[in-house]
């Protein structure tokens, strides 16, 4: 061991979402490729929290792999691993409701999680 902390990014994630990455049952998390995440990394950790609560979960990212739309990012990472609840189309329709489509335009981010122990 190094002894060389990793990078922490605080994220805050819906709770229907949160559960699902808690739970380890969400493997890749969807963000907008905004200026703040280009540094984010493999073996960085992202901890999620719940807006206005003290709930959080860490993972670590395993991978980070960026696409020109949602459509794309769904088609290459499979929706069950993105949201093993709700079948693609209804994923489509849900990230496009919290991200509008000029968000969209600046491209989107799969971030491959693991779970770190709590």
């Amino acid at each position: 061991m190094t002894g060389t902390a990793a990078r922490v990014h605080e994220l805050n994630l819906y709770r229907r979402y949160f559960d699902l990455v808690a739970s380890g049952r969400k493997t890749i998390e969807v963000r907008v490729r905004y200026p703040h995440l280009e540094d984010l990394a493999v073996g960085h950790v992202i901890r999620f929290r719940i807006k206005g609560t003290d709930e959080t979960c860490d993972v670590r990212v395993k991978r980070v792999t960026a696409y020109q739309d949602f459509e794309a990012l769904l088609d290459g990472e499979g929706p069950s691993n993105v949201n093993p609840t709700a079948s693609r189309d209804e994923q489509l329709v849900n990230i496009r409701s919290i991200y509008p489509a000029e968000k969209e335009a600046l491209g989107a981010l799969a971030i491959e999680v693991e779970l770190l122990d709590q």
